[in-house]
């Protein structure tokens, strides 16, 4: 038998619309010239073509992103496996925009002797004579560029996957560069390591959790699309286990990203191990793309089914407000502190998610909505935090205990001032995008007849808010640590924290235009 009978007479060319693909294909190709650059570009130049590349690559992917939302360009493109409407629009410009912020911060080299954050040679032994030599040498790691570019491609295609096989391409995409980064701290060699392999282990494990959902879920739709499994889900009923089975799984692994209790184990030890950048990046952007394919998964493959994982969320919520406000209370590190901060905010998060299918009067958010302007509110005040952190510093480097801190109103005002106008963020005080951002997700529950999960919310916001006011009375009446300074730093540090005070402060005192730019982009097109 011929052994090409069995092969189509015709087989289509795949189409690819590369004019809606644009910000996503020039972010990862700015990454593939960046890998090429660190092949070709003399070593001391590399730095300057590595920056160059990431403010290009970003601002230009934010312009098509402008012009093809003025253009109307929308629906499932790249043969259906993807879908661009209004929440891909949303997160792909609120990561694009956060992604910069946050890895300018990556750039600083004024800090600490003019050495950056990152190990001159990440992958010799703590300690060794190789890492001494390559320290002395000056040599630095200007790839953690591409990698982190790399990384947000892959978070901007996470969120907008309309088929499974995708989705879970753009998790592995961005998730490998982050465990390398996680593990690339110049100061203190073996946590970093040891977050960096706690964060693989963990992050392998969710993610066969999810390839395992996408296989059951195959097996009871028969397709990987989520429009597929929704017309599934909503038809006669067969081998609901093998439905409910795949959505549980594949929850776990989206879940995980987001660090919602019980698989946030991982969140304490990689924010307080990985370069302070590097965990300032990771803290807002890949939250944000984690939220978002939830999101999607839930609303439009799950839809139907919205009874049954409504009340589990919901717990899951509680779960997860409670873990992050009470430990958040016993940290005395302050990345551990803002780690715990991060899961506490991932139950707040989910109180929205719970509120799916929520009537939506004019002028009011859908839940979707809710959570994407919580989610910018969160990133300004985020970013803006562990910027500053890079900056409180002592002859070791990184100043991380809070009784470190004490005193630092009288040595930097402006300063301290700023890092407690993030904390009152953090804690929903009025006049910050903090504040905006829990009466939208809250008032998203409340429509969806959560009143109880909104009234636990508030309660626990009001616990959480103890360890923010701490720090803010540490820094501000405290006796001033001894030997702790500000450490001297460029225009890649202090214009991003000064971007993030300002973000915070509008969306505090003018949040109208984002609100509704949010609310008309919270519907997902199927």
């Amino acid at each position: 038998m011929n052994g090409f009978a069995l092969l189509p007479a015709e087989i289509a060319a795949p189409t690819v619309e590369f004019r809606a693909l644009a910000p996503v294909l020039l972010v990862l190709a700015a990454a593939c010239l960046g890998i090429l650059a660190e092949a070709v570009v003399p070593r001391a130049h590399r730095f300057l073509v590595q920056v160059v590349l990431l403010v290009s690559s970003t601002v230009v992917s934010f312009g098509f992103l402008i012009a093809n939302w003025r253009k109307g360009i929308g629906g499932p493109i790249a043969m259906g496996s993807i879908m661009l409407d209004g929440p891909t629009y949303f997160i792909w410009g609120s990561l694009l925009v956060l992604g910069l912020i946050s890895l300018l911060v990556f750039a600083e080299r004024k800090l600490g002797g003019g050495a950056s954050a990152f190990a001159a040679s990440a992958a010799s032994v703590p300690g060794s004579v190789a890492e001494s030599e390559a320290s002395a040498a000056r040599l630095e790691h200007t790839e953690v560029f591409p990698l982190a570019l790399f990384a947000l491609g892959g978070m901007m295609l996470f969120p907008a996957s309309s088929d499974l096989i995708t989705m879970f391409i753009a998790l592995e995409v961005f998730s490998l560069p982050l465990y390398l980064m996680s593990g690339m701290a110049r100061r203190r060699r073996l946590l970093s390591q040891e977050a960096a392999l706690k964060y693989f282990l963990l992050g392998a494990l969710s993610s066969a959790f999810f390839l395992f959902g996408v296989a059951l879920l195959y097996a009871y739709s028969g397709s990987f699309d989520l429009s597929a499994i929704n017309a599934a889900v909503s038809g006669p009923i067969y081998g609901r286990g093998l439905m409910l089975t795949g959505m549980a799984l594949l929850g776990i692994g989206l879940l995980f990203k987001v660090g919602v209790v019980p698989f946030h184990s991982w969140t304490p030890d990689v924010y307080m191990g990985a370069p302070t950048p590097v965990t300032g990046f990771m803290a807002i952007c890949t939250k944000f793309a984690a939220v978002g394919a939830t999101l999607r998964v839930f609303y439009v493959a799950f839809g139907g089914e919205r009874w049954n994982w409504q009340p589990m969320l919901a717990v899951l919520a509680v779960a997860t407000m409670l873990l992050g406000a009470l430990l958040g209370l016993t940290q005395n590190d302050i990345k551990r502190t803002l780690a715990y901060s991060s899961i506490a905010h991932a139950g707040f998060i989910l109180t929205a998610i719970v509120g799916a299918n929520a009537g939506t009067p004019t002028g009011q958010l859908t839940s979707v909505g809710s959570a994407m302007f919580y989610l910018v509110a969160y990133g300004f005040a985020t970013i803006g935090s562990f910027a500053i952190i890079t900056l409180v510093r002592n002859a070791g480097g990184e100043v991380n205990s809070i009784s470190g801190w004490s005193g630092l109103g009288r040595k930097s005002p402006w300063l301290a001032g700023a890092f407690a106008f993030f904390m009152l963020s953090f804690a929903g005080i009025p006049l910050t995008g903090g504040f905006i951002g829990k009466w939208a997700v809250f008032a998203s529950a409340w429509r969806g007849q959560y009143a109880w999960l909104v009234l636990t919310a508030v309660l626990l916001s009001l616990v959480a808010a103890y360890f923010y006011l701490r720090i803010v009375v540490v820094m501000f009446f405290g006796d001033a640590a001894a030997g702790v300074e500000i450490g001297n730093a460029s225009a890649f540090t202090l214009v991003p924290v000064a971007i993030c005070v300002a973000g915070v402060a509008v969306l505090g005192v003018a949040p109208g235009p984002l609100l509704d730019l949010a609310s008309t982009a919270g519907t997902f097109l199927r």
